[in-house]
């Protein structure tokens, strides 16, 4: 029987063309787990990194402070692959860039990549009404271009390197919609700080010192706390930190001791970085190592336990959490997330605030409350309009306040996996879109059975 895949789409799109079941763009984690079950499931895959090297957000921007979702009975809700990195996190076994990286490459093992390509054409089509990518030329490292046809085709990149290429797509209002603004605004980036010869036993002792939380947190700023693995606030210190240069900010600190000493903290905003124009991602990585040594300074006379640190490294990428999302065929609203809607393609659980971090012009950000689990619908991942586009990560389709909840990795991470094993058992007979609520009770079942992934509660 020819697979739905096929129908209606050219059987070669020429004599150096190569076809695949799914073509991820990126190498962010989520596509890598899209991947990975695809081809478990047994689909042929191929990753196109336009990046130079594999990793984005995780390893190249080295975002290792990971964020977890929990229900309102503070119940983790991590499932998949990525549960088995969440409990090795918050053991202490997965902290560091090298135990990361381990992590990663053990992710991407059998998986056929190639980094530093450069899309240059990407040919549609019609099927029926739906729009419908038909093939898709780079240019590789080597200087050759080639084609590729495939099922699906997945954006995975954190800068629109496939869906900027296509027509018939609408952007979904971002943070500028938050305050009537004319111009199209992002939250800020964030760049990495690493630090050693951290006293980390230092700082716990002290903030204990601090307490009870209310006097703690009247002096050291809302949400201030330190345990033996991970702190966080601090942002009445914060806050008097005046930094170089007008396009950064130091906010609130977000602290994980990694071991030995060492401690990476997500803290240093840098605003208005386009991560698609190259120069701009350069100039934002130079200005955040440029600062790096101020904050250094700052914190050595303002934080316990930082008296004698050092810089411990610098990242050559940054952690980008917020670039424009197109239109898919569910959009995630805000309501869906305060009001814990659960909807019957769901393809993932999300549990987390709705938490906006600031922009040039609303530099403090803001949070919109603290749902409970709620679900997350395969049709907010599949680009609207077109048959075959997939969207996964942050490009999800989501309103801005929905989106602050939904962004974080263990709810998109969880998505992509779902959508890879779907692939792979689904689309022999029905194209994703076609699945109907009849065949998702079936599916959900053997999602619980077969994979431990459960997405009816």
């Amino acid at each position: 029987m020819q697979t739905v895949q096929a129908a209606n789409l050219p059987a070669s799109c020429g004599k150096a063309c190569l076809r695949y079941d799914v073509i991820v763009i990126g190498s962010e984690i989520q596509g890598v787990l899209l991947a990975k079950a695809a081809q478990k499931e047994g689909k042929r895959v191929l990753m196109l990194d336009p990046r130079s090297k594999p990793g984005g957000e995780l390893i190249q921007g080295q975002m290792m402070v990971l964020d977890q979702p929990n229900n309102k009975q503070k119940k983790s809700l991590v499932q998949g692959e990525l549960k088995h990195l969440f409990s090795q996190y918050q053991a202490g076994a997965i902290r560091t860039e090298a135990e990361f990286n381990r992590y990663y490459q053990k992710l991407i093992k059998g998986l056929p990549i190639r980094s530093g390509i450069q899309i240059v054409d990407v040919k549609t089509g019609t099927v029926g009404k739906e729009n419908t990518i038909h093939s898709l030329s780079y240019i590789a490292k080597d200087g050759i271009r080639y084609t590729v046809m495939a099922d699906y085709f997945v954006e995975n990149t954190d800068h629109n390197a496939l869906v900027s290429k296509l027509a018939d797509t609408k952007r979904i209002a971002g943070m500028e919609s938050l305050y009537n603004g004319k111009n199209l605004d992002y939250m800020a980036a964030t760049y990495m700080l690493k630090f050693k010869h951290v006293n980390w036993a230092r700082l716990h002792n002290e903030v204990l010192k601090l307490y009870p939380i209310t006097n703690l947190q009247k002096k050291m700023g809302p949400n201030t706390y330190v345990d033996w693995n991970f702190g966080t606030g601090f942002s009445n210190v914060t806050s008097k930190y005046k930094p170089q240069d007008a396009q950064l900010l130091l906010r609130g600190l977000n602290m994980t001791y990694q071991k030995d000493g060492e401690v990476l903290i997500n803290g240093l905003l840098i605003y208005d970085v386009n991560p698609s124009d190259p120069k701009s991602v350069q100039q934002a990585v130079a200005k955040g190592k440029k600062e790096a040594p101020h904050v250094l300074k700052f914190l050595r006379k303002n934080i316990p336990g930082f008296e004698k640190a050092e810089l411990n490294g610098y990242p050559e990428y940054l952690y980008i959490r917020d670039y424009n999302r197109y239109e898919t065929r569910y959009v995630l609203t805000e309501a869906d997330v305060l009001n814990s809607r659960m909807h019957w393609d769901n393809v993932s659980i999300g549990g987390y605030p709705l938490d906006l971090q600031g922009t040039k012009h609303m530099p403090l950000g803001n949070s919109y409350g603290k749902p409970d689990q709620y679900g997350i619908p395969l049709r907010s991942f599949i680009l609207k309009s077109y048959d075959n586009v997939i969207v996964v990560g942050k490009n999800i389709g989501a309103t801005i306040k929905a989106y602050g909840s939904a962004r974080i990795m263990p709810n998109t991470g969880l998505a992509a996996e779902t959508i890879g094993i779907l692939i792979g058992r689904e689309s022999s007979s029905k194209r994703l879109h076609q699945l109907t609520q009849s065949d998702f009770k079936r599916i959900h079942r053997y999602l619980a059975k077969d994979y431990q992934i459960y997405l009816t509660v």
